[in-house]
């Protein structure tokens, strides 16, 4: 088979069928990013393929500056201030030596599907790649608004803080009519009660919201305000980083006493961290389930590994890697135990970056499965998963423990305007997989009921499990 040919990826007649009839032309509910809607609302024109395919500023892909340090790239030439020209150079070196790694064909991929290049990228090759791509970006075809609508792309649901005001969000709901984007909740701020900025951050939000936050109380109020602001532009998903999670209630005279020490800045211990993250998460499923949202969960991560880079660079910059909190299900298990008690368990899509705790993950989430269709979510491989082999891991755990036909499917989890070929990639592969068992006698080969199955995997369901649809 040839380099990212037609049918590549797909090994079986069945496979290719699947996906050039039925996938690849769905259109593309891209249910969590972390594209900027002030990128997509002011839509300029790239300055050349540098920043647009690795770096704009201090933003960038850390997938790619991850693996050029690998390659012994200098900083100036990822996150520095060199020249863009032999940052893509420098780049180009690293792909040539990436066999294996998804960004070897995701690389190439988005060159072909954006730019009509098919010659492989390498250090020989880089010169003109480089003028045929900056040539086509003087082309207003290229702005982040033309590249969303040429890759199909329908909704797409930005990660957004609650002291956000959502302007560029409602700018875009005004004017754009060719795709939706739509706020996605990302509370992380509010929730992280031992950082030394959090008295700060309540002063932004309390501003925002219009309600004075001196009392966990008014903070659930004003959470409560933009609840309403975010489901009114359309928001139907929030979102929590639990790198870390240990289940512990409190009493709400307690949560008060923690709140009141995080406002003055006063050292909190570990329970008393716990607590408060308990109590945050119970008041967001409360809010999540009365607004009919779907909340989601990215577990056992650790953020900044390399914390001398972190301390350098920032945040985001490719120094984060899998956790090991290895009783992290188990937490959830207790969080999701009591929720229920109370009538309080939202629809919740669960994340691991650990993907050891994949298996009890996925047979948790069965074990509190109520209306609405496959309520709990065992949710994409994610970051260091999403790769080929973590898809098939992800899609053969979650159709032998759960309902696979029911999956919301894939999501870009990226910073980039380029990166909507990662849906082909899964769609793909999850042909592939639906192919092979066809060949070994394990579902039926009946193309009408395994199509209906992919083209639901591939966007539907997200729309109708995120209530995306009643938007339209």
């Amino acid at each position: 088979m040839a380099f990212l040919d037609d049918n590549f990826m797909l090994k079986t007649t069945v496979a290719q069928r699947l996906y050039h009839e039925y996938a690849a032309d769905q259109p593309i509910v891209d249910y969590h990013c972390h594209l900027s809607p002030k990128e997509i609302y002011d839509n300029q024109q790239p300055a050349n393929l540098t920043r647009l395919w690795l770096s704009e500023g201090t933003v960038g892909d850390h997938y790619k500056w991850r693996i050029m340090r690998a390659n012994g790239v200098p900083e100036r030439l990822i996150t520095g201030d060199g020249d863009d020209y032999d940052k893509f150079v420098a780049w180009a070196g690293t792909l040539e030596r990436a066999i294996g790694n998804p960004l070897f064909e995701w690389s190439h991929l988005e060159l072909r599907r954006y730019f009509g290049i098919h010659e492989v990228l390498n250090r020989q090759s880089a010169p003109q790649i480089w003028a045929r791509a900056n040539e086509l970006l003087a082309d207003p075809a290229f702005t982040p608004r033309e590249l969303i609508k040429r890759t199909n792309v329908a909704v797409v649901v930005t990660t957004d803080d609650p002291a956000d005001d959502l302007y560029y969000h409602q700018l875009l709901a005004d004017e754009e009519d060719a795709f939706r984007v739509l706020p996605g909740m990302r509370p992380d701020a509010a929730m992280a009660i031992e950082q030394l900025d959090f008295a700060l951050y309540m002063e932004k939000l309390a501003a925002v919201s219009g309600i004075a936050i001196d009392s966990f109380a008014s903070l659930v109020t004003a959470l409560d305000q933009r609840f309403e602001a975010f489901h009114a532009l359309g928001g139907r998903i929030s979102d929590y980083g639990l790198n870390t999670y240990h289940y512990a209630a409190a009493t709400p005279a307690e949560i008060e006493d923690i709140f009141a020490k995080g406002l003055a800045n006063e050292p909190l211990t570990e329970l008393e961290i716990a607590q408060y993250t308990t109590a945050f998460l119970q008041v967001a499923m409360r809010q999540n389930k009365a607004h009919g949202w779907a909340m989601q969960y990215h577990i056992n991560a650790v953020r900044a590994a390399n914390k001398p880079q972190f301390d350098e660079l920032g945040p985001n910059v490719g120094g984060d890697s899998v956790g090991t909190q290895a009783d992290m299900p188990d937490q959830m298990r207790l969080l999701f135990e009591e929720s229920q008690r109370q009538g309080i368990l939202p629809k919740s899509v669960v994340y691991s970056l650990n993907d050891k705790d994949w298996l009890e993950l996925v047979t948790l989430l069965g074990s509190f499965q109520e209306g609405p269709t496959q309520k709990m979510q065992f949710g994409a491989a994610w970051w260091f998963n999403d790769t080929h082999d973590g898809m098939v891991k992800q899609l053969k755990l979650l159709s032998s423990q759960g309902l696979l036909a029911n999956f919301v499917g894939m999501l870009t989890d990226s910073r980039s305007f380029l990166s909507y070929p990662r849906h082909e990639y899964f769609r793909r592969i999850l042909c592939d997989v639906i192919g092979d068992w066809v060949a070994n006698g394990q579902v039926p080969d009946d193309m009408a009921y395994l199509g209906q199955i992919v083209t639901e995997i591939a966007g539907q369901n997200a729309h109708d499990y995120f209530d995306i649809n009643t938007l339209y």
